[in-house]
């Protein structure tokens, strides 16, 4: 009976013009031949493909997940790198104060006794100055009394020839020259 059902499908389609896969007769062979395939298929991608690809999927998803969590760590070293370095640099510049200010003291204090010095130094110049005018002052009103004597006497002597005498000219002017 096989044989005979075979046969007149192939008696049938031979004598069919066109396609042979439009041959309404050839249907329930073409499907179920095809849901064979499909299920051999499905079965296939279930069994073998599927399973590789969520494999796949569940180790790109570990993958991401470790760069995920190593940069979180990274971001959390990054930030305490940045507040280490925050903590550092504060430190640096009070440090940097710190030393400028001791410098500065220092400069200071050099300073002032290089002024302190100088000061000295000055007093005593200015004293021996002081001295040296006194001493001038002293030696040119000496001068001047002497030519202020020597003067008078001459004026006196040239205008009453008589009269000169060096003990009362010295005695009047030096009475005028104190005041």
């Amino acid at each position: 009976m096989a044989s005979e059902t075979t046969g007149e499908v192939v008696h049938h389609v031979a004598s069919y013009e066109g396609m042979p896969q439009l041959e309404f007769s050839a249907f329930p062979n073409q499907i179920f031949w095809m849901v064979v395939a499909l299920l051999a298929i499905y079965f296939i991608i279930a069994r073998v493909a599927l399973p590789r690809i969520a494999s796949v999927l569940q180790e790109r998803h570990n993958v991401i997940s470790d760069y995920l969590s190593q940069a979180e760590d990274f971001k959390s070293q990054a930030q305490e790198a940045e507040a280490a370095y925050e903590t550092a640099l504060a430190e640096a510049r009070a440090e940097a104060q710190r030393i400028a200010a001791e410098t500065k003291a220092e400069i200071q204090k050099d300073l002032d006794k290089a002024i302190a010095k100088a000061d000295a130094e000055i007093a005593a110049k200015s004293a021996e100055s002081e001295k040296a005018i006194a001493e001038i002052s002293a030696n040119a009103l000496e001068n001047v009394k002497e030519v202020a004597t020597s003067t008078a006497g001459e004026i006196l002597t040239a205008l009453l020839p008589a009269a000169a005498d060096d003990a009362a000219v010295a005695a009047a002017v030096a009475k005028r020259m104190k005041g």
